[in-house]
């Protein structure tokens, strides 16, 4: 097929890249040999070495395997971004199991139902999560809970001075004892070897991770990523970044590790070129913009809402931020006022990704120091293939033509876990449907225009949110905003617009009902306006549009 994004690759970049069948783990092995004495992790004042940290993965990995973890079990892991986040993830590979990232915001219910759909052996929780797991344990396959606390990795006096801080902050301090089928992280590394294990894998075919969708619709499903995948998606990730010097950068690890994109970008790219990862285990501005300062990042992948946090800071200005080099943003369309003025203040590049949990999850990003397209979400990465599939015809859509965007390359899932309908819904012939919308240019530079679910049909036209929420993010008073399609019993459905104002300011529907009327077409212009104090997101940070149209229908229902 015709690839016109090519010839807009920087000459450093790859056109395509060998990726010598390894593993996901491999790469901490090569890292720990090369770079032993080098800080890989940096946790509010703790440091460690990728020497420390691969010992303290095998160690680990060996008590997995007194435990009687098998080859292609589950592993699921509770964790904020913290080191043993790291070492759990890296010690179930090294034991040849598959990693089921568990976001700790889970409900019990939300908890047993992964549990029991990964059908998880082991899992490795936070001390304050340790109730809830204990809870549904009985009534899962769960054999073991290894318990940790943010304090085991904090250095002194932080250690002894964080627990009074939990009891403070969650009126509990949560003890476990290191018998039975309960298990305590620091003692399980005490009397463990740190003897490398063999596990024969088939990067290819064998699983490295379960990475669970949001389940906005229905049940969350279970991607099936190999090693293959994450190795590829994240060697793609190092050529994008090309300036960038093996050994020598810091990375921001804000993002979390149980979503994939804080996986691949932070946790994976850090391990693979040695780059040194400032954790920190919940998204804070202020902690975000000191932390800055004081450790000096170059990379900053994150998400608009991160960026707008740090923006709206009323004393960004008193922060130096003048290390950040480059920054892609991914989870949700990044608007172009945000882009500029996060470029302003800092100095350095911020462009913005696109990708799914089911590619592991980066297909297609702007350039960083080259040619890059506002509002687009940029080019297709090394070995990928993209084309719109027109809507109308099913075949290849015409340039400017909108249709379903669908993909493929070695960083495409191999499947959903137990779901083969639903694999086959969106596996065609080796190329993912993205359900997402948008259209390619004449120069390969492709564009979203919204989630195929997301589109508002009222009165008979296509109508695409993220048009209008571009043109809201203009209006300086506003902070985020999010436009849903909600039951309309006249048009089918009409156009609402959820608001957050900046703090101090005030607007009344009228002021923006004028303000989008001078930039939108009368079709597109919000009909009703709701101003909230926040908006419903995910951990990484992505507005849940579908929860507010839940609660919409959910009105509507109680007024009939």
């Amino acid at each position: 097929m015709d690839m016109p994004w090519k010839k807009n690759y920087p000459s450093a970049v790859p056109q395509s890249i060998p990726y010598e069948g390894k593993t996901i783990h491999q790469f901490l092995v090569e890292t720990a040999k090369s770079y032993p004495k080098k800080k890989a992790l940096n946790f509010l004042g703790k440091e460690m070495t990728f020497e420390q940290l691969y010992n303290e993965s095998m160690q680990l990995a060996n008590y997995f395997k007194e435990l009687g973890l098998q080859k292609g079990e589950r592993v699921s892991i509770m964790l904020p971004n913290c080191p043993q986040a790291v070492i759990g993830y890296y010690a179930t590979l090294f034991a040849g199991g598959v990693v089921v990232q568990t976001n700790p915001l889970y409900t019990e219910r939300e908890l047993e139902y992964q549990l029991n759909d990964s059908e998880s052996k082991i899992i490795i929780c936070l001390d304050l999560l340790y109730p809830r797991v204990r809870k549904v344990k009985a009534v899962t396959k769960v054999e073991h809970i290894i318990v940790t606390g943010i304090k085991d990795y904090l250095p002194f006096p932080k250690s002894v001075i964080y627990p009074f801080i939990q009891k403070k902050q969650h009126g509990v301090v949560v003890n476990v004892e290191h018998k039975g089928r309960n298990h305590l992280f620091k003692k399980a590394l005490q009397n463990s070897s740190t003897e490398n294990i063999e596990v024969e894998i088939d990067p290819k075919e064998d699983l490295a991770l379960l990475q669970y969708t949001g389940g906005t619709t229905g049940f969350p499903k279970g991607v099936m990523l190999t090693h293959e995948n994450l190795v590829a998606n994240t060697l793609m990730c190092a050529s994008w970044m090309y300036k960038c010097k093996k050994g020598e950068e810091k990375v921001l690890g804000i993002l979390p590790f149980f979503h994939v994109y804080g996986m691949t970008t932070v946790m994976n790219l850090s391990i693979m070129q040695a780059f040194e990862m400032i954790l920190l285990p919940k998204f804070d501005a202020e902690t975000t913009l000191k932390t800055i300062e004081k450790h000096k990042p170059s990379l900053f992948p994150g998400a608009p809402t991160i960026y707008i946090g740090l923006l709206n800071h009323p004393d960004i200005k008193k922060y130096d931020l003048s290390s950040i080099e480059c920054c892609i943003s991914g989870s949700a369309p990044l608007p172009l006022e945000v882009q500029q003025k996060f470029e302003e203040v800092t100095g350095g590049k911020l462009v913005e990704g696109y990708g799914l949990t089911e590619a592991s999850p980066v297909t297609h990003s702007n350039n960083l120091w080259d040619k890059r397209v506002n509002g687009s979400i940029g080019l297709p990465w090394p070995d990928t293939e993209a084309r719109i599939v027109s809507m109308e015809t099913g075949g290849e859509a015409e340039i400017g033509e909108i249709g379903e965007l669908v993909v493929k390359g070695p960083q495409v899932m191999k499947g959903y876990w137990n779901k083969p309908e639903e694999t086959e819904a969106v596996l065609r012939d080796g190329w993912l449907y993205t359900g997402d919308l948008g259209y390619m240019d004449e120069e390969g530079y492709f564009y979203i225009v919204d989630r195929k679910k997301d589109m508002i049909i009222a009165g008979g036209f296509n109508i695409y949110p993220r048009e209008i929420e571009e043109i809201l993010y203009e209006n300086e008073k506003i902070q985020e905003a999010v436009v849903a399609g909600i039951p309309d019993p006249y048009r089918g459905e009409t156009v609402k617009a959820f608001i957050v104002l900046k703090e101090g300011e005030q607007c009344s529907e009228e002021e923006l009902d004028a303000f989008a009327r001078k930039h939108l077409a009368a079709y597109k212009v919000p009909r009703i306006y709701e101003f909230r104090k926040e908006l419903p997101k995910t951990a990484v940070g992505k507005i849940l549009r579908r929860t507010l149209i839940d609660e919409e229908k959910e009105k509507l229902s109680k007024i009939q």
